[in-house]
């Protein structure tokens, strides 16, 4: 079932609002799948879903390489529980920037309850959605 990324559901962003672990589907450089269990945020008023991340993880690497080609990379974030499911897609980009981060991680605690410990490495993972589907 398709969804509105900027206007979902009231079910839809309750889904999201609940602390699950979900994956990130990221291209590698050769165009397979690379798949890795994460934390998400989504925020539909941006049209953006984050990951924190640290800067050296393969996933990292695999958005910086389709970034630099193509401008962004082609990434997916999944959660499921029993019969429900919720996937975004877009374009992702790494932002480093400090304002980014501390917005990331405090999106994260919120979502996770539990702030990460500091990471000089850390970086975001930002996703501009652009697609959304699901059943919550």
């Amino acid at each position: 079932m398709s969804h509105d990324v900027l206007n979902p559901t009231p079910e839809y962003l309750a889904f999201w609002r609940e602390r699950h672990v979900c994956t990130l589907t990221t291209p590698r450089p050769d165009g397979t799948p690379h798949v890795v269990p994460v934390g998400v945020t989504y925020d539909p008023e941006a049209g953006l879903a984050r990951v924190i991340s640290n800067r050296h993880s393969r996933k990292v690497r695999n958005v910086l390489a389709a970034q630099a080609a193509d401008g962004g990379a082609r990434v997916a974030v999944c959660q499921m529980e029993g019969r429900r499911w919720a996937t975004l897609e877009g374009r992702a980009v790494i932002r480093t920037d400090e304002a980014s981060v501390a917005d990331a991680v405090a999106r994260y605690a919120e979502r996770y309850g539990r702030t990460p410990s500091p990471n000089p490495d850390r970086v975001v993972v930002e996703i501009t959605l652009d697609r959304a589907m699901g059943r919550a």
